[in-house]
């Protein structure tokens, strides 16, 4: 199960959510500070961050930006008071996934956290796309990119002027590195991370 982490410097908040996270099944992991916060946490992975929007020395937007910049995985939602609702929408438009207003309510956050935890799974699968497809040496991402263009073995071995034997055993180490088990698969994974031509 994800993790949820709750980045609040009132530690009643966070002691509260806490309780009732856990109270429902979930793996909560509380931070009082959002410095060691970003210093401690794996950024690849499946995880919710319930985020304070005002705290001391790094605030809410201020980690959001870095989680974008760094392009992690875990997904936001803004804890907010109620002078801090513009800022919250502007940080969805950012790509957080909801806000909550304080004090919260427990419905409004499992609702949140449903759509929370789906968005970090694409997330998370769409990086672990990316990774497998920088693990392609430049001849397999040519090969891949005329696959997901709908080209047979002997199209492609036209265009990239190599033979038909070539493009099999490269088709068939993309498929090994992308663990991809079809060609349908393939294409979908490689549609979703929008590859374009290489060079």
């Amino acid at each position: 199960m994800p993790t949820i982490h709750l980045v609040d410097d009132d530690i009643a908040v966070t002691e509260s959510c806490q309780f009732l996270l856990e109270s429902l099944g979930y793996c909560a992991h509380i931070w009082n500070d959002s410095q060691i916060f970003i210093k401690n946490t794996h950024l690849y992975q499946p995880g919710v961050v319930l985020l304070d929007m005002r705290m001391p020395k790094f605030d809410g937007k201020q980690v959001h930006q870095y989680l974008i910049e760094n392009h992690s995985t875990l997904a936001v939602i803004f804890l907010t008071g109620h002078g801090d609702i513009p800022m919250a929408v502007e940080e969805i438009k950012n790509g957080a996934v909801d806000f909550l207003q304080k004090p919260i309510e427990s419905h409004a956050l499992l609702s949140a956290l449903e759509t929370a935890l789906i968005e970090t799974q694409r997330r998370f699968e769409a990086h672990e796309i990316r990774s497998r497809y920088a693990s392609l040496t430049p001849r397999e991402k040519h090969i891949a990119y005329y696959v997901i263009q709908g080209l047979m073995n002997r199209e492609i071995a036209e265009v990239a002027c190599v033979s038909i034997r070539t493009v099999e055993v490269h088709r068939a180490k993309v498929m090994d590195k992308m663990k991809a088990k079809n060609i349908a698969e393939l294409v979908t994974a490689l549609q979703g991370i929008n590859i374009i031509a290489p060079n």
